[in-house]
């Protein structure tokens, strides 16, 4: 039997539901325990972020592909090799498709795209700001000389990959067959996509404006300390503000998915107020924790205790403060 064959019937929950979501969140924990192991050996931090994308991208793949995987693995095994083997879904066709045997439901297909490019582009910025920082965080000066806390640290990424990807792995794990007697557009489709796009949209376009900032100040093109032009002088923190929104608009298109009749079948739950609660709380967790960690941990704090300390006693960095929200834009 081979390891595919082992992890796959070591998994076979009688819920296909589970079947799905409980393989796809162990593997953010395989990817980042597998990545730990040479980054604390070489006391780097290089590949921390990188690695968090690819763990994004690999479990929403994962959630996407591995019913059609069991299906293909149990005909092998049934026909030894005789038979043909079933196909897997066309991501192009499966855009317009309300779901079946040999299609996605459209929202698994646009959800997963969505983390795909939010992930992408988050992950190839984040690493080519270390690598032009010769590799180094200062989140780490301390954490890379222990290797408990280090490895700690890889575990409370996969651990933040696992609970902002919940709503799409709780949606990609509902039967496909099953999501095909949902209507093909809502109301919360259009609300979800709208605020994604203008989410992702508001974070690329802050990161945009630093990193333009940035390189200008390299060359002297401006002596300014700290950035209040652009989507800086609507928010002390755009991208963080789209980064909450976008995984809002994610949340919303599952929750509309999840808390239906639909949806509580697919994942094997009564229907009933608890069990539909229990839907909104498992979609709303994604944009709820980002927000958290942006506002109480690695966020909005890290950031505004540095130029506090640096800037607190200028005028303009008082007025820049005083004038700009923390967070929602004004208008």
């Amino acid at each position: 039997m081979t390891l595919l064959n082992s992890l796959l019937a070591l998994t076979n929950f009688r819920s296909p539901f589970l079947r799905t979501l409980v393989p796809s969140i162990g593997l953010a924990y395989a990817v980042q325990a597998g990545v730990a192991v040479p980054s604390i050996f070489f006391q780097t931090e290089r590949f921390y972020d990188l690695s968090g994308s690819l763990t994004y991208l690999s479990c929403t793949a994962l959630s996407l592909y591995l019913p059609t995987l069991r299906a293909r693995a149990a005909a092998e095994t049934v026909s030894a090799g005789t038979a043909a083997l079933p196909q897997f879904p066309s991501l192009l066709a499966s855009l317009v498709s309300k779901g079946g045997v040999q299609a996605w439901n459209w929202r698994q297909v646009v959800l997963s795209a969505a983390v795909a490019i939010w992930a992408t582009r988050l992950g190839t910025f984040l690493f080519s700001r270390i690598t032009s920082e010769d590799g180094r965080d200062s989140r780490f000066d301390e954490i890379r000389k222990s290797p408990p806390k280090f490895l700690g640290a890889f575990f409370a990424q996969a651990t933040w990959v696992s609970l902002c990807l919940l709503p799409v792995l709780a949606l990609n794990s509902v039967p496909a067959t099953t999501l095909s007697a949902l209507p093909f557009l809502t109301l919360t489709d259009v609300i979800g996509v709208l605020l994604y796009v203008g989410g992702l949209g508001f974070e690329a376009t802050a990161d945009k404006q630093k990193s333009q900032w940035m390189e200008e100040k390299k060359n002297k093109k401006h002596n300014e300390d700290f950035l209040t032009r652009g989507l800086w002088g609507k928010s002390r923190h755009p991208n963080y503000f789209g980064e909450s929104t976008l995984w809002t608009g994610i949340a919303t298109v599952a929750a509309g998915v999840l808390m239906t009749n639909v949806g509580q079948s697919g994942m094997g739950f009564s229907g009933s107020l608890g069990a539909r609660l229990g839907a909104l709380a498992m979609a709303g967790v994604s944009p709820a924790f980002v927000t958290f960690l942006l506002f109480k941990v690695s966020g909005i704090p890290l950031s505004e205790k540095k130029y506090d300390k640096k800037y607190g006693d200028r005028k303009d960095y008082q007025e820049w403060k005083k004038n700009t929200p923390m967070f929602f834009p004004k208008l």
